[in-house]
């Protein structure tokens, strides 16, 4: 599943996204983030802008990113999908790096578990979530069902 995250949003750069699945970000670190006060976020990957490619959760554990969802009739998919964290939001293109690392990561997720569908935030969680948002590029990475 592909999401989008920036924090504050609509900046990239700095921690605090890391802090944020890291269960570090600090609630007086900005006015946005006393919203975000006492939430337990994780995801299995990121991709920030630059390309670099950081996983905070194993692919063989529970990373808790979708938040109330269904796919093809089937709730809670945390419990069976891989969350992609790119650095973005809807209102900005996304960097050749971060399709560049996306490619790899999904080749090598390929070889390794079925993945059924490529999918968007937006796709389990329509009305609630807009992520990957307007600028992605789904030709990029070449699969979605």
């Amino acid at each position: 599943m592909i999401h989008a995250i920036s924090l504050p949003p609509g900046e990239f750069g700095g921690n605090a996204v890391t802090e944020l699945f890291t269960n570090r970000l600090d609630p007086a670190g900005h006015p946005y983030y006393a919203s975000l006060a006492g939430w337990r976020l994780s995801t299995h990957f990121f991709i920030r802008r630059s390309g670099v490619l950081l996983q905070f959760v194993s692919c063989l554990e529970r990373a808790w990113h979708a938040g109330v969802s269904c796919w093809r009739g089937e709730q809670r998919c945390n419990d069976y999908s891989l969350g992609i964290e790119l650095e973005g939001d809807d209102y900005s293109d996304y960097a050749v790096a971060q399709y560049v690392t996306l490619q790899r990561l999904l080749a090598a997720l390929r070889l390794r578990y079925p993945l059924e569908a490529i999918v968007g935030h937006a796709d389990i969680a329509p009305g609630r979530k807009t992520d990957p948002g307007p600028h992605f590029d789904w030709t990029a990475i070449a699969v979605r069902a």
